[in-house]
């Protein structure tokens, strides 16, 4: 049985999420609780179940509002490529989405989403750049929106990044910086603000995970 436990901390809001995880077999078990599920006594605010295949299907059941997503993976062989393929669906939403990828070699990576109904579609772009891979490009293309996306991430010895987003549509700049230690779990800090507006106040959010074998 493995636990996770995530702090989320801004500067008017805290919040915490949890998760418990057992392996049945081929499928893994997994339950969520937010602090809503027992700020005020046990309920079933927050609370959601969960059953993967891993590679093959995830069923998640959102308990208070009754909703199920549905999301199944397989993959194809194409022209001596293996394109892997995400079919999501959301039933409270209607929402039915489609995603694809294929890696040409390991340094070079295009993935498509698509959303039914909506004609919401991105292309991404993953370049990883030197003998380490330790810097990643990913410029995505907002096909709905006609505009880019950019994220570069640049990954250090000992487990720490740091990463840089920016996004057109909105003008929203983005950084990140991330540690990822296997005794000490993972700690992140991100701000962000929009270079659009007059008066740029950073918003800045801290997250901490912590991970348990029970």
């Amino acid at each position: 049985m493995k636990a996770t436990v995530k702090g989320r901390y801004e500067v008017d809001k805290s919040s915490v999420f949890a998760t418990v995880a057992v392996n049945a077999g081929d499928l893994k078990l997994k339950a969520s609780m937010a602090d809503a599920t027992f700020v005020h006594g046990p309920s079933l605010n927050g609370l959601g179940l969960s059953v993967e295949k891993p590679g093959s299907f995830i069923i998640d059941y959102n308990v208070p509002k009754k909703d199920v997503r549905f999301q199944f993976m397989n993959s194809v062989r194409v022209f001596d490529k293996t394109v892997n393929l995400t079919y999501t669906h959301a039933r409270a939403d209607n929402r039915v989405g489609i995603d694809g990828s294929v890696a040409f070699d390991p340094a070079n990576k295009v993935s498509v989403s698509y959303a039914l109904g909506s004609g919401n579609c991105k292309v991404k772009y993953v370049y990883t750049h030197g003998v380490l891979r330790r810097t990643v490009l990913e410029p995505c293309y907002d096909v709905s929106k006609n505009s880019w996306d950019f994220a570069v991430t640049r990954k250090f010895e000992g487990g720490d990044s740091l990463r840089a987003t920016y996004q057109m549509s909105s003008k929203n700049l983005g950084l990140e910086w991330n540690r990822e230690s296997k005794i000490n779990g993972s700690f992140k800090i991100s701000t962000s603000f929009n270079l659009a507006e007059q008066k740029k106040v950073p918003k800045i959010i801290a997250e901490s995970t912590w991970n348990y074998e029970m």
